[in-house]
């Protein structure tokens, strides 16, 4: 665990400076986004129509299982598979309209998890915490020096992305321009009262559904569940975690085989997100798909803290297509 004595420590991690976590006060940014969205929810009752609802639901699909757990996770994160170039920057952009963050800010903090999974650097272990590891995590502020840091240790690839950085820089334009064209297309098409409808599911709802079955996988999938393999941290594979994250809620099957394409290994382990990874490969959309080894229960070796996170991202002589 970090230290709670306020004042900048050395983390064994590249070299990056950190502080106590609230030495530096609150990230209002997050803080102000996140409460915002959370107020602006309790427009729902009040504006709920059949339409709005059906909105939020494709919305969800959209940004949460193509945009988060395909794009952000799958394919920038631990390059699981590749596609064309056009469809890598839609699927980068759909995650960014899930409200979790800047693609490359969102990566780097992942790829870090994964390197001190419920150990002392995690940025988000249920062992400092159930609402550390929930949502808190991003509330303190640690300043542009940390966060550059991040991004060159465990995102240099995505840097070189000038789409990717675009992505970073506007991200909450993308958002403001969806609730425009939301509310217009409500009022225009039916009234005023649609069209606040449709920002109130569409945006609000949708996007704190999206935060909290996306935090759910960091906190309750580290805390509950069953373990299928044997690994260095707590993760644990969480059927409705599962379900309501399009796959993602398999943590136990993602995290002893982090570069696989497919979350859900079992029948019953359904991972909708992988049906349209598999989906695409059949119709040659996306190639070099990362499969799970043929040995049973055997988890791949985890990355030890002391080597570079680099090596933990496949490179495409190294995959495994399924």
């Amino acid at each position: 665990m970090e230290t709670t004595t306020a004042g900048p420590i050395a983390e064994a991690n590249g070299g990056i400076v950190t502080e106590n976590k609230w030495a530096r006060g609150l990230e209002w940014p997050a803080v102000i986004w996140i409460g915002f969205l959370h107020v602006g929810m309790l427009l729902a009752p009040f504006y709920f129509t059949w339409t709005g609802l059906a909105i939020a639901a494709v919305l969800a699909w959209v940004t949460g299982s193509l945009g988060i757990c395909l794009g952000f996770h799958r394919l920038l994160t631990h390059s699981s598979l590749e596609t064309y170039r056009p469809l890598r920057w839609m699927f980068a952009l759909f995650g960014t309209l899930a409200g979790e963050g800047p693609p490359i800010m969102w990566v780097a903090a992942h790829r870090k998890h994964h390197q001190f999974s419920d150990q002392e650097h995690d940025p988000h272990s249920p062992r400092d915490g159930a609402w550390w590891s929930h949502m808190n995590w991003m509330f303190p502020r640690y300043g542009a020096t940390h966060w550059a840091t991040l991004y060159r240790q465990y995102a240099p690839d995505l840097l070189k992305d000038r789409s990717l950085r675009l992505l970073d820089r506007t991200f909450l334009w993308w958002h403001l321009g969806l609730a425009v064209i939301l509310f217009s297309a409500g009022w225009m098409i039916w009234d005023l009262n649609t069209g606040i409808s449709f920002i109130a599911w569409g945006m609000f709802v949708r996007l704190v559904y999206m935060l909290h079955v996306t935090w759910a996988v960091n906190s309750a999938s580290h805390m509950w569940g069953y373990k299928t393999y044997p690994t260095r941290d707590n993760s644990r594979n969480l059927w409705w975690v599962g379900l309501l994250a399009w796959g993602e809620g398999w943590h136990n099957n993602h995290h002893a085989f982090q570069s696989v394409a497919a979350h859900g290994h079992q029948w019953w382990e359904i991972d909708t997100t992988y049906m349209v990874i598999a989906l695409m490969k059949r119709t040659g959309l996306a190639w070099n798909v990362v499969k799970k080894p043929v040995v049973e229960n055997k988890p791949v070796a985890d990355v030890p803290s002391a080597v570079p996170v680099e090596v933990a991202v496949i490179q495409p002589a190294q995959r495994r297509s399924a």
